[in-house]
């Protein structure tokens, strides 16, 4: 079970649940990167996200298929290194310090208080360990979020190169533009996406005995992870929106054969700008694909992990024994 329980027969280490995470991270992120660049694309674009002739993109069906024709099939994984980077380190830092904080938790506070109130004590050190893995990673994925929204031709070559021309255009602030809004966003989510899974998991359990057998425990993950993944995303989403627009400023130029370019001050006047412009529907661009790869991420993130550890703890049963 993802967090701290005291009453297993072997404790994993810190070192091993960030392994665990990083493992989840790598697997889940080569499966699900075409939805991200499909959801990034939709959330850049100013224009709406139906048939017209200023419109770039107007659904997950044409996007795919525009997507593939002009940039190619290795176009739905453009910025998979960068990506995978970003989903290597947060994993690892999310999950080691969530299982940290849990672990905290138990020691200092009553023990009623963690059993009685798991959910909402899973939804707090979730939500600071999200915060504290966005803020480690914020740079790389300002780097992700630029191959992604960039078209032909490139203007940046590789990884490498996106780090040079930043620092020596925008500074290290350019590693750091849309952070506020992603502290924001990340925070809640990932509160929400921990806290969630741990009380469909609890239903889960006391649901049990109506259908008379015991599911695979894979299942249960896959499927509380899912609708935990759905839920925490569509709370938010419009801080997601907020922060693609700010993380592409400076990055006109690259975003120009996609349609028209925006100039905004900050997170607020970006929120005050697209709902003038675009109505409240234009915080919600991108929302299907972002949707359907957090159920899925979050499915499948807390059933690889879920496995993971429960693997190192065989392998530990297995040496005791």
């Amino acid at each position: 079970m993802v967090g701290y329980n005291p009453l297993e027969k072997v404790q994993l280490s810190h070192t091993e649940h960030a392994l665990a995470g990083a493992v989840t991270g790598a697997v889940t992120r080569a499966g699900c990167q075409p939805l991200d660049v499909l959801k990034i694309r939709f959330q850049l674009q100013v224009e709406p996200l139906t048939k017209s002739q200023s419109s770039k993109y107007q659904g997950i069906t044409q996007a795919v298929s525009s997507i593939v024709k002009e940039e190619g099939v290795k176009a739905l994984w453009k910025g998979h290194i960068p990506a995978q980077v970003l989903s290597i380190l947060y994993g690892v830092v999310q999950y080691a310090s969530f299982e940290v904080l849990t672990e905290g938790c138990w020691h200092v506070l009553p023990a009623w208080y963690c059993t009685r109130y798991r959910s909402v004590n899973h939804t707090i050190c979730g939500g600071i360990s999200g915060c504290l893995s966005m803020a480690f990673v914020h740079p790389v994925d300002v780097i992700r979020t630029r191959f992604v929204a960039q078209g032909e031709p490139k203007v940046y070559k590789s990884a490498a190169d996106a780090f040079r021309v930043i620092v020596r255009t925008e500074g290290v602030r350019g590693f750091y533009r849309g952070f506020v809004p992603a502290m924001s966003l990340i925070g809640p989510q990932i509160g929400f996406q921990f806290g969630l899974y741990s009380l469909f998991t609890d239903l889960w359990h006391r649901a049990k005995g109506l259908w008379g057998g015991s599911p695979p425990e894979s299942l249960e993950s896959l499927l509380c992870g899912t609708g935990s993944g759905f839920c925490s995303k569509l709370l938010v989403y419009p801080l997601d929106v907020v922060k693609k627009r700010l993380q592409v400023q400076g990055f006109e130029a690259a975003r120009r054969p996609f349609g028209a370019v925006r100039h905004y001050s900050g997170m607020i006047n970006c929120l005050v700008c697209v709902v003038k412009e675009e109505g409240l529907r234009g915080l919600y661009k991108g929302l299907s694909p972002s949707l359907l790869k957090s159920a899925s991420v979050a499915g499948l993130n807390f059933c690889l992990y879920e496995q993971v550890r429960n693997a190192l703890i065989r392998y530990h049963l297995s040496q005791n024994s």
